[in-house]
């Protein structure tokens, strides 16, 4: 097909939010018994997945203390929910394990997931827990638990195999999806700040509306569109701050045991939910008895037939490098700096092994290949939703991506007209305005 000189949508980025959106613009228009043809193009420099939603875990959750990322993933669930097979969606739960410190973070949580209709249970108290722990698993030996929150919705997708699931929807409805374009910079008219047209290595494409849903590449974005690199951001305190750097990048430390994921079964041979525990209790090492934090520390991990094995992650950790100066491309595995090492491989699966007997003695069974990634923060570790110049839309997700398959949907029904109560607590003015998201004790920073 001849490279288009225009349309109507242009979408960048085709990993999940892209085409999300792609997808529920198509929808809009198909509803109005208008042409799609045509209208709605998506743009990647390189493939269908090939940024950070093609290296997820795939951990679908609800477990937030933040009320508007509780409500905005209860929809998200919702969406994956609405066709598992092809988004490759396995509902099989999530379970937020913790200690005393998050105790009452937790016990918020359900209450608010209880007042939205968002099914879970929660176990308090050191006995109960392990006790509820064990009826799962017999081996269960992590310490110094004192709640379990176990969410029965939610569960993990497989990320590359989604991902296609959602690009054969938008591309079912006339989408058309062209990678190997990359995106140099945008095109306004004299005096107007609306984009007007895309600058590619391949040519110009004129356009009614860009979207820009390109994960940890947002700060390149950002900056062609002209937006501010620091900004003011008024915490919830009332202090304020000037002169923030408007991104950040955090290292991701995931990783991948190399056992039979049927390790991972329940005592009764069932899937088990993802799991995630965050505990105060000193961490030893499963390989030379030294110990490796006395501090909180926090994993997840669950059984996953496509990766293999065991696979999970670990807090992540800040990249030092100022942030104009850090080095995206090549991305995930290929990075020859940001990918997990040995440091992660020796804390993960010790932290393993503190949870699970059957894990002791696996460092050996560890997948010595690249993983992890980095990604794109915001000040305050949450998304920005929100419209610039005039017609531009940026989704930023805060490295929150690739469980949020609901946002696409309705970024895209804003573009259309209609405004969205789920993305307003996601506005770019809630930096000045002091509108912060709360923060939980969690050693991860988007929880």
């Amino acid at each position: 097909m001849a490279f288009p000189e225009y349309a109507e949508f242009v979408v960048v980025g085709a990993g999940i939010h892209g085409l999300a959106t792609a997808w529920r613009l198509a929808e809009r228009l198909t509803e109005r018994n208008e042409t799609v043809e045509g209208r709605i193009i998506v743009l990647d420099k390189s493939g269908i997945a090939a940024g950070a939603s093609g290296i997820a875990c795939g951990v679908v959750r609800n477990n937030y203390f933040q009320p508007a990322m509780r409500n905005l993933m209860a929809h998200s669930v919702g969406v994956w929910e609405s066709d598992p097979e092809a988004f490759s969606y396995h509902p099989v739960g999530y379970m937020q394990i913790s200690c005393e410190a998050m105790r009452d973070d937790v016990a918020q949580i359900f209450a608010e997931q209880q007042a939205i209709g968002y099914e879970s249970v929660f176990i308090e108290g050191a006995n109960a827990a392990t006790s509820y722990m064990r009826g799962l698993f017999d081996d269960w030996q992590a310490q110094a638990i004192t709640s379990v929150l176990h969410e029965k919705r939610g569960g993990y997708a497989n990320n590359t195999t989604s991902i296609y699931g959602l690009a054969k929807k938008a591309e079912d409805l006339g989408v058309r999806i062209i990678t190997g374009v990359e995106v140099k910079g945008f095109v306004s008219d004299n005096g107007s700040k609306a984009v007007r047209a895309v600058e590619t290595d391949k040519g110009l494409i004129r356009c009614d509306r860009v979207i820009i849903g390109a994960g940890p590449w947002v700060r390149n974005f950002w900056d062609m569109l002209g937006l501010p690199k620091q900004i003011t951001v008024k915490d919830l305190k009332g202090n304020v701050r000037e002169g923030i750097d408007m991104w950040r990048f955090w290292q991701l430390e995931e990783g991948l045991l190399r056992v039979d994921p049927g390790m991972l079964l329940t005592d009764d041979g069932k899937m088990p939910p993802v799991i995630h525990v965050d505990t105060d209790a000193p961490l030893i090492s499963d390989v030379d008895g030294s110990t490796i934090t006395d501090k909180m520390w926090g994993i997840y991990y669950k059984p996953d037939w496509h990766f293999g094995g065991v696979q999970g992650g670990a807090a992540p950790y800040k990249v030092d490098t100022p942030v104009d100066e850090v080095q995206i491309d090549p991305y995930g595995p290929d990075s020859p700096e940001f990918v997990s090492g040995p440091a992660f491989a020796h804390m993960w699966v010790s932290a393993l092994a503190h949870c699970h007997k059957r894990f002791e003695g696996m460092m050996p069974k560890y997948h010595r290949e690249p993983s992890g990634g980095i990604g794109c923060f915001t000040p305050d570790s949450f998304p920005v939703f929100d419209h610039f110049n005039e017609n531009a839309t940026v989704i930023a997700d805060s490295n929150h991506g690739y469980k949020m398959l609901g946002v696409g949907r309705l970024i895209a029904d804003e573009v259309m007209g209609e405004e969205q109560e789920l993305l307003k607590p996601f506005r770019f003015d809630r930096f000045e305005k002091g509108e912060l998201h709360p923060t939980s004790h969690s050693p991860f920073p988007w929880s």
